[in-house]
């Protein structure tokens, strides 16, 4: 189920702390009082969670995304694998809490060298702490980023016209507009962009450009898209970090900014537009948060690569396993999509974005993007 959200203000309790971070401990409290009483009790402990498993987990046709069903499981101590998960989950929480009281924050990767320090409840790999955390965001309907705890990269970045008002660590805040106040590689997203981080005060931008490679970005930049065109330049990096997808998403219901993403044209950039749109299967609890069912997939298709002669690579036998999953997959399952997955199956080429630079420098900026656009109804 989608986290619950505190309220948007970015008011702050008495000692000073944000006022969803407080409201983020209160579930990890409650559950450690849960397990408390059924020991006080004399019971084995146990705790109940939603399963994360592939048959609880569905895409809803209607709203457009991957969503978590309503099937429970029991972690329990009678078992040494669910005594140890529950001594592992507490540690957790102690430590979350411990972060709150000390106004420090952790990433994942510290979290894990951390749980050294746990004798028995510590993990055998980070991928076992991931997986946890996750557990946690599930059970307590919060976020990780609520439980203060992040990865090591932030967010992207993005170039444009659209004026901020940021809080920093100190709890100053400023305002910044991300093209005139920033450097040439535009405002970088933090981990945390929420509403008591950033307030989305304003744009004169009529759209939002999503763009997977940093190249392609300073390219558009460099020609001055983004003021030429009014739109906002906003680097995926690759497969898109949360900050990244919730910023999107905040981009979409707060300003009215359409979204379309432009993209490599192979079967992996397909996902990427994919985990933009309508979530991804990991974090199916978090698809109300992350995906922006809106969001439109711009290029590069099969189809650019024949309309617009572009340089080619050949698929590769793992590049076609991955295009023809796709055809199975419920996010791709359009006839417009399945048109263009056979057609680059038939074709047996992927192109990606840099190659339109054929044409040269201002090909992308003058006709390529302008024409694409025009034909999508945004331009």
């Amino acid at each position: 189920m989608p986290p619950k959200r505190a309220r948007a203000s970015a008011t702050t309790t008495d000692d000073g702390e944000p006022e969803r971070r407080a409201d983020a401990l209160a579930p990890t409290q409650t559950l450690a009082a849960q397990i408390y009483g059924q020991l006080v009790a004399g019971e084995i402990p146990r705790m109940r969670l939603p399963l994360r498993t592939k048959q609880n987990i569905s895409f809803s046709s209607r709203e457009g995304v991957w969503k978590l069903g309503k099937a429970l499981g029991t972690r329990s101590a009678r078992k040494l694998d669910g005594a140890l998960m529950l001594l592992r989950t507490f540690y957790l929480v102690d430590f979350i809490n411990e972060m709150a009281r000390d106004k420090k924050t952790s990433t994942l990767r510290e979290l894990y060298y951390i749980s050294e320090g746990w004798e028995e409840g510590k993990f055998g790999s980070e991928d076992e702490s991931n997986l946890l955390i996750e557990d946690l965001e599930v059970m307590c309907e919060r976020l990780r980023e609520d439980f203060r705890l992040h990865p090591e990269e932030n967010g992207a970045s993005v170039i444009g016209d659209l004026t901020i008002k940021e809080r920093n660590r100190k709890g100053v805040v400023k305002k910044i507009n991300c093209r005139d106040d920033v450097g040439d590689g535009g405002y970088s997203l933090p981990f945390n962009v929420e509403k008591e981080k950033i307030e989305l005060v304003g744009t004169n931008a009529k759209f939002v450009i999503a763009i997977e490679c940093g190249g392609m970005v300073d390219r558009l930049a460099e020609n001055g898209f983004d003021e030429q065109q009014n739109a906002l330049l906003l680097h995926l990096k690759g497969q898109p970090a949360r900050s990244t997808r919730r910023f999107l998403r905040r981009l979409t219901e707060e300003l009215k900014l359409p979204v379309v993403v432009f993209t490599d044209g192979d079967p992996w950039s397909f996902r990427i537009y994919a985990s933009v749109a309508f979530g991804a299967i990991k974090t199916a609890h978090l698809s109300s948060y992350l995906a922006t069912p809106g969001a439109e997939f711009l290029g590069i298709t099969a189809s650019d690569i024949e309309n617009y002669d572009l340089p080619s690579d050949h698929l590769s036998d793992q590049d076609v396993r991955a295009l023809e999953a796709e055809l199975t997959d419920p996010r791709f399952s359009t006839a417009e999509w399945r048109s263009e997955i056979q057609l680059m199956l038939h074709n047996g080429k992927k192109a990606e974005q840099q190659s339109l630079a054929k044409y040269g420098l201002n090909y992308v900026t003058e006709h390529y993007l302008p024409e694409k656009l025009t034909e999508m109804g945004i331009l």
